[in-house]
């Protein structure tokens, strides 16, 4: 299997664009018209079966004051139309992160502030599969919550969100961990690359087959490579961040565990632009990677992607399309070789 990853990845995606593989149920845009021009950073979560969730800021463009957070349904294999859910005057808001609790409550982070270098992070909470939404509440003074991607809970109850600090010469990743859904945090890091000050944000987080949590993240283009770490003891301390085989262009990626065991990952398989965007796939808990899937390769930005494997086996996958709307991908794991 090793051997065959390698080969996959060393000849590239091993089909065309999405809309000619096999392994495509569906591909859509979440909604064809909106108030808002430009948008980004979507994240997406199953409240129950049949019910999906998808959430990104939009508004004139990333980082004018008018942006906020806007939220679909998905029911009855139809999206709702958006609905905005967070706006603070004055202040952008910035990469929201849905995350579903066992019991029915679903929580979604975001961050509101200027810039990245001066955000703050909030929480709002819906009882009603994303009907309605509580008031935010503003996480601690140097919590952010999960910068980007879901965040991953441990059988002792921590919730563990990757989160990152983006300063003036100085990127890193951090774990902030709650035990009580928000109510307290604590917080450990950074992780870094060596010798490499302003290198790593965004990290996205899966539990390995001996329940190893393991870490991929954006990286600048010094690096050049998504970079991965991995944690013994539930994301308390990890091990040196290293590259992977997998180029990288300072741009979001997500992953997410699946059934089978295998880990999907989405991102743009190049070392510049944000074009194409792929599914890869890795048997080894990420030490190799195949690139199975091209999900766009035409010219234009497809970016910052959310993926998620569904109750009914399907992967999911949304992100950005061009700045201009939200593009939802369907894919058959079964179908992909």
């Amino acid at each position: 299997m090793r051997v065959f990853l390698a080969l996959c990845l060393a000849l590239g995606a091993i089909s065309g664009s999405s809309a000619d593989h096999p392994a495509v149920v569906k591909a859509e845009f979440i909604y064809e018209n909106a108030s808002f021009p430009s948008c980004h950073a979507s994240t997406l979560v199953e409240v129950q079966p049949g019910l999906l969730l998808a959430a990104w800021f939009g508004g004139t463009e990333e980082g004018a004051d008018d942006v906020g957070i806007w939220l679909s349904r998905h029911e009855n294999k139809a999206w709702s139309a958006p609905v905005e859910v967070a706006r603070h005057d004055g202040v952008p808001c910035w990469n929201p992160v849905l995350f579903q609790k066992p019991g029915g409550e679903t929580l979604l982070f975001y961050k509101a502030g200027p810039s990245p270098r001066e955000w703050s992070g909030l929480l709002i909470h819906s009882m009603d599969g994303g009907k309605t939404w509580s008031q935010p509440e503003l996480l601690p003074a140097g919590i952010l919550g999960p910068i980007k991607n879901k965040p991953i809970l441990l059988d002792d109850g921590s919730l563990v969100c990757g989160s990152s600090v983006e300063s003036w010469n100085a990127w890193a990743c951090w774990m902030e961990i709650t035990t009580d859904w928000g109510k307290t945090w604590h917080k450990t890091g950074p992780i870094a690359f060596p010798g490499v000050a302003r290198g790593l944000i965004q990290p996205t987080l899966y539990l390995g087959k001996d329940n190893t949590l393991h870490m991929v993240c954006r990286s600048t283009n010094t690096i050049g490579a998504v970079c991965a770490a991995h944690s013994k003891d539930g994301g308390l301390s990890w091990s040196e961040v290293t590259k992977t085989a997998l180029p990288h262009n300072n741009s979001g990626l997500d992953a997410v565990r699946l059934a089978s065991g295998q880990i999907a990952l989405v991102y743009n398989h190049t070392a510049k632009g944000r074009t194409p965007l792929n599914l890869g796939l890795s048997s080894d808990d990420g030490i190799t990677w195949s690139n199975v899937l091209t999900l766009e390769d035409q010219p234009g930005e497809y970016s910052y992607p959310a993926v998620i494997e569904t109750s009914d086996g399907m992967i999911h996958t949304t992100y950005t399309w061009k700045r201009e709307r939200i593009k939802h991908v369907i894919i058959d794991p079964l179908k992909i070789y």
